[in-house]
C-alpha cells in the first residue's frame, strides 16, 4: 500500500485558519501571562477554548459526533503543528495533554454510557481530566509494570489504595483516569486496570502541587493520594486486569501529537533564530552570512523536515490500522531530541536576547521542551524498546551444549 501524506483542501484550511487565529489571539495571551498557566484561573482556558469556537478551528481531533473536526492523525499533524506554535495553541483548541489522548481513549474504550458522562463534556471544554498512572519510587514510572497502586473488590465496586504523582492537570479535573493493579504483583506485566473517579470522590485528595520546569501545562503536576477510595463496577474503565493493554489504545497515538505540538514550538524557535539572523549585524555582515550561524539553521532545518516526515509516516501507520509500537518510539524519541536541539540552537543564535523573558519566547520555550524527552516515556526506555524490537528477528534459539 503506497503511503500518503496528503492532506484534502479542508484539513490544508483548518490549519491555515488555525496559524492564524494562534498569531492574533493565542500568542497575545501567551505575552501577557508569560506561558505560565499552572495556576492560571479556568477563566483564561475559557475564553481562549471560546474564541477558538468562534473561529471555527475547536477540537479538530474530535470525532463529528461529539462536535469536532474529526480528523485522522495525518490531518492532526497539520493542525496541531499550527496549534503548537504558541504554548496556549493546544489549550485554546482543547487538544492538549493530557485532555487529547483522554478523550481518544475514551472514545475508543469506554461504554456508551461512559462517553455521554465523561466524552461529551471532556470534548465540549465543560470539564478537564487527568490521567493517573505514574507513582513515587519504587512504583509505574518509565517502568509502568512496577505499578503498586491497588483495587480491590468490595460490595458494590472496587477500592482503590495508593499513591500518584506528575499527574498533569489533575488540580480543577472534572475526574481522573486511574491506573491500579488487580492482580498480580509489581513487576507482573499484566493485572491492570483503569478506573474512572469523579473529582470529590471521598479517599481520594490532592497532596500537593509539583512546582516543575515546564509551565505551560494548564494547572501543572499534582501528586495524588487514594485511601479506601470507592467506586462502582460500572466506573471500569475497559476489561478488568486489561489496563496495560487499554492504556496502549492512548499511548502510541498521544506520543505522536505531542510530537505534533512540539514541533509547532521548534519551529516557532527557528522563526525567532531566522529573524535574528537576517538583521543583526556583527563582525561585518548579518549573523545569517556567518559559517557557523549558517550551519545552526541549516541543522535546524534538517531537524524540523526530519521530525514532520517521521510524525506523518508514523500517523499514516496509525491510520491505516497498524500498532506501529517501533515508529511511535522511533519517533518519539527523533522528534523530543530535534526539538530541543532547534530551540537550544535558537537561543544560541540569539544570545542575550535568547535567554531574556521579556523581550523573546526562546527563554519559555527552552523550559518547556526540555521535559518532553521523559514525557511519555523518556528516550532511554524507547532506545532499549527500538533495540529490543530490532534485534528480536535476529536472535537465535538458545540451546544447551554439553560439557565436552
Amino acid at each position: 500500500m503506497p503511503i500518503q501524506f496528503d492532506v484534502d483542501s479542508e484539513v490544508a484550511q483548518l490549519a491555515a485558519t488555525t496559524a492564524e487565529f494562534v498569531r492574533e489571539v493565542v500568542i497575545p495571551a501567551e505575552r501577557e501571562c508569560g506561558g505560565s498557566v499552572h495556576d492560571a484561573p479556568e477563566a483564561v482556558r475559557e475564553t481562549l477554548q471560546k474564541a477558538a469556537r468562534d473561529a471555527g478551528v475547536f477540537a479538530p481531533h474530535v470525532p463529528k459526533r461529539w462536535g469536532g473536526h474529526g480528523l485522522d492523525l495525518r490531518g492532526q499533524a497539520v493542525v496541531f503543528e499550527a496549534a503548537g506554535y504558541s504554548l496556549l495553541g493546544p489549550l485554546a483548541l482543547n487538544c492538549a495533554a493530557p485532555d487529547e489522548g483522554n478523550m481518544h481513549l475514551l472514545e475508543k474504550v469506554a461504554t456508551e454510557e461512559q462517553k455521554r458522562r465523561y466524552l461529551r463534556p471532556l470534548a465540549a471544554g465543560e470539564t478537564r481530566s487527568c490521567f493517573a498512572m505514574t507513582e513515587p519510587a519504587p512504583g509505574a514510572g518509565a517502568d509502568p509494570r512496577s505499578l503498586r497502586t491497588t483495587a480491590t473488590r468490595v460490595p458494590g465496586g472496587w477500592r482503590i489504595d495508593g499513591r500518584k504523582w506528575f499527574i498533569t492537570g489533575a488540580h480543577g479535573a472534572g475526574f481522573a483516569i486511574v491506573m491500579a493493579r488487580t492482580s498480580g504483583s509489581p513487576g507482573d506485566p499484566g493485572g491492570a486496570t483503569m478506573f474512572l473517579v469523579d473529582a470529590g470522590t471521598p479517599g481520594m485528595s490532592i497532596v500537593r502541587n509539583i512546582e516543575t520546569l515546564d509551565e505551560s501545562l494548564f494547572a501543572g503536576h499534582s501528586e495524588i493520594l487514594f485511601e479506601e477510595c470507592v467506586v462502582g463496577e460500572e466506573q471500569v474503565l475497559g476489561a478488568v486486569d486489561r489496563g496495560f493493554e487499554g492504556a496502549q489504545v492512548r499511548l502510541g497515538p498521544a506520543r505522536m501529537t505531542h510530537c505534533m505540538r512540539w514541533l509547532g514550538a521548534a519551529r516557532r524557535a527557528q522563526d525567532v533564530a531566522l529573524e535574528r539572523a537576517g538583521s543583526r549585524m556583527a563582525f561585518g555582515s548579518a549573523l545569517g552570512d556567518l559559517g557557523m550561524v549558517q550551519q545552526m539553521l541549516a541543522d535546524s532545518e534538517i531537524d524540523i523536515e526530519a521530525s514532520r516526515a517521521l510524525i506523518l509516516r508514523t500517523a499514516w501507520e496509525l491510520d491505516t490500522g497498524s500498532a506501529a509500537a517501533q515508529l511511535t518510539s522511533v519517533s518519539k524519541t527523533f522528534v523530543a531530541e530535534a526539538v530541543n536541539r532547534v530551540v537550544d540552537r535558537a537561543v544560541q543564535i540569539c544570545g542575550a536576547l535568547g535567554i531574556s523573558a521579556a523581550d523573546a519566547p526562546l527563554a519559555r520555550l527552552f523550559r518547556e521542551v526540555r521535559p518532553f524527552r521523559i514525557y511519555d516515556g523518556p528516550s532511554e526506555t524507547h532506545r532499549f524498546a527500538i533495540a529490543r524490537r530490532a534485534v528480536r528477528p535476529y536472535r537465535q534459539p538458545r540451546t544447551d551444549a554439553a560439557d565436552g
